[in-house]
């Protein structure tokens, strides 16, 4: 069954992680995906990686939906508008799902330092992928959805709510895209378009991967490898898992009574009998509160 078959997505920030994960899922369930970000095929971005957009593309394909890379800097209004521009000529004005997924902030994270003594230049550019980029993309996406009067636009994010979370330029981020969804859905509700945000769980993305020395192959290793959290690897999803949430919420009939609120991968397995592509449904909020840290 394809229940996205017919609809049109784009996936802003669809290069690896849950962006990848998400437009793949998208896919597998029939959609058509715009799959953006600044990595292609002999030009990789300043985050010096190795996975691209086409690569992105054809995995859409290949699980029965239709991939279309689009080089994009969704920090620069004119790329952006210039996107949607595409998608309208070449899809007839439809849009039917926007993911904000733009991060691209790992490497800028200072952990364990005030943010008196973290470098304010990768502080600002952190906010500036995370929070202007969507800012960006959403003002030009949301036009589309709105001429149509029905859609969903989700802001991709780390976590439930508005508590700290270790950096206060990653918190200002992450935290952000709750907001941002939820202010959304205000402009939005009039007009019959949806906006949420929707949280992974323990990420195991292709960067968290090489992180422990694993591979997905044998990611359980990481387990006993000694390193940081590693104890709590074994309660890791792959990025397909919140896609596959995130491709069954655009499916259901109720998105309108859902507008405003954020969604974790967890609690949309439980509502639609989701599991991930290894067959686990791992649980990340039951697995956090047992451990005290959610």
């Amino acid at each position: 069954m394809k229940p996205l078959e017919g609809k049109i997505a784009v996936v802003a920030g669809a290069t690896r992680g849950a962006g990848r994960g998400i437009a793949a899922s998208l896919g597998e369930a029939g959609a058509t995906v715009y799959c953006t970000g600044r990595s292609v095929r002999g030009r990789a971005s300043d985050l010096n990686r190795t996975e691209t957009i086409e690569e992105t593309a054809e995995l859409v394909t290949s699980l029965g939906g239709k991939g279309i890379p689009v080089r994009i800097d969704h920090t620069v209004p004119g790329d952006v508008e210039d996107l949607f521009g595409q998608v309208k000529a070449e899809q007839a004005g439809q849009l039917d799902i926007l993911v904000n997924n733009i991060w691209g902030g790992e490497q800028l994270t200072e952990w364990d330092k005030p943010f008196w003594e973290h470098s304010l230049q990768k502080g600002l550019l952190m906010q500036e992928r995370a929070v202007k980029a969507h800012l960006i993309t959403s003002h030009y996406g949301a036009p589309l959805l709105v001429e149509r009067k029905s859609g969903l636009i989700i802001e991709v994010t780390d976590g439930i709510d508005y508590r700290y979370r270790g950096s206060l330029f990653y918190s200002l981020a992450k935290i952000s895209p709750i907001h941002l969804a939820a202010a959304m859905s205000a402009d939005l509700h009039p007009h019959g378009v949806s906006a949420v945000a929707v949280t992974p769980g323990f990420l195991r993305s292709e960067e968290m991967l090489e992180h422990y020395g694993v591979t997905e192959a044998n990611w359980q290793d990481a387990v006993r490898s000694g390193k940081p959290h590693a104890e709590h690897f074994g309660q890791t999803e792959t990025p397909r898992f919140v896609g596959r949430g995130i491709a069954a919420l655009a499916a259901s009939g109720n998105l309108l009574e859902r507008s405003g609120r954020v969604f974790s991968s967890w609690q949309l397995s439980d509502e639609f009998g989701i599991a991930d592509i290894d067959g686990r449904r791992p649980h990340w909020g039951n697995y956090a509160k047992e451990h005290g840290f959610l």
